[in-house]
């Protein structure tokens, strides 16, 4: 199936297709495991620039994040696929987060900040943000539907690929598909 998958590739390469678009493209395909889930858009996609507040209350946007390439994951205290994969995105943002790479963590719905600051504490999570959409508009502005939602933006502020479940998004092939991402745009 790799072989297919990359001969793929390199005939779209050999019949001109942009290599930028296709050698990302061809990471995303190439995702195995948890991964498998992620689904590429043909085209990049504007996000929405609903409001979610952080743990003092004040107003963020995806927008602050522009220039950067993030993942965006909503999540919640009651959904046991997040809570199992928060800890796995604590370690990607510690190996990757910086000046070009963030994870940006959404408690969606009902989570209350003492009980996030605990379930934070708790995990050791500590590279995260903690930002809130109580009434899970960015959620529904986005087109979420289920928890966890994880969405990949690019530095252009745009999204290029989003998965609905949960992933170990440490492992090497995580890390190997982000790397990639992050040198090829």
């Amino acid at each position: 199936m790799r072989f297919l998958k990359l001969l793929v590739l390199y005939a779209g390469l050999a019949a001109g297709a942009n290599p930028a678009v296709a050698d990302t493209n061809a990471l995303f395909t190439l995702a195995e495991g948890d991964l498998a889930k992620l689904q590429l858009h043909g085209e990049s996609r504007a996000v929405p620039e609903t409001a979610v507040t952080d743990a003092d209350g004040n107003a963020v946007t995806l927008s602050d994040y522009r220039g950067k390439h993030v993942l965006l994951n909503f999540w919640a205290l009651w959904c046991a696929p997040c809570v199992k994969e928060m800890p796995s995105l604590e370690r990607l943002d510690a190996k990757l987060g910086g000046a070009q790479f963030e994870v940006v963590t959404i408690a969606t719905g009902r989570n209350s900040k003492p009980a996030v600051d605990k379930f934070f504490v708790d995990k050791g999570i500590s590279h995260l943000p903690k930002l809130f959409d109580p009434k899970m508009a960015l959620m529904r502005d986005i087109g979420g539907s289920s928890l966890p939602l994880t969405v990949l933006i690019g530095p252009d502020g745009r999204e290029v690929a989003r998965m609905k479940g949960d992933a170990e998004w440490d492992s090497p092939a995580a890390l190997a598909m982000l790397r990639g991402w992050m040198s090829g745009s």
